[in-house]
């Protein structure tokens, strides 16, 4: 009996295309989900930033606060040091009041001016200043 084997080889040059093109594919979903990843991750991380950032601030505000109002009410009603706590606190309170108002007038101001302006109508430009050399020539030749 002679039985013929038929075997068949593969090429290794199309077993090594194949690989290289699963290869490309899967890099290729793998960059897709890295970068949704990542928007997800930097999402994360600024919204944890600002978590900290307000509450780093909160309890420095609370502290001052709470450690000046303790301190105020461990003193006699009519101490010195009291009352000028108290007057003290007041017209920061007021200052800080009015700084406020005073920015938002202000770009109450700037929105006003803006409106103003039509809507092809730009601003007029700002003048240069010359550069102090080119000045001192000019004023050498005449």
């Amino acid at each position: 009996m002679s039985a013929k084997a038929t075997t068949t080889q593969a090429d290794p040059l199309n077993s090594l295309g194949e690989a290289i093109e699963s290869a490309a594919g899967s890099l290729g979903h793998a960059a897709a989900n890295a970068k949704v990843t990542a928007k997800a991750a930097a999402v994360k991380v600024k919204k944890t930033a600002h978590s900290g950032a307000y509450h780093a601030s909160y309890g420095v505000a609370f502290g001052i606060v709470f450690g000046a109002v303790f301190l105020v009410e461990l003193l006699p009603e009519k101490n010195v040091f009291r009352r000028g706590f108290e007057d003290g606190a007041d017209e920061g309170f007021d200052a800080a009041i009015a700084k406020t108002a005073s920015r938002k007038a202000k770009r109450r101001e700037l929105t006003d001016e803006a409106e103003e302006l039509e809507d092809d109508e730009e601003p007029a430009p700002r003048a240069r200043k010359a550069p102090a050399k080119a000045k001192a020539k000019r004023t050498a030749k005449q």
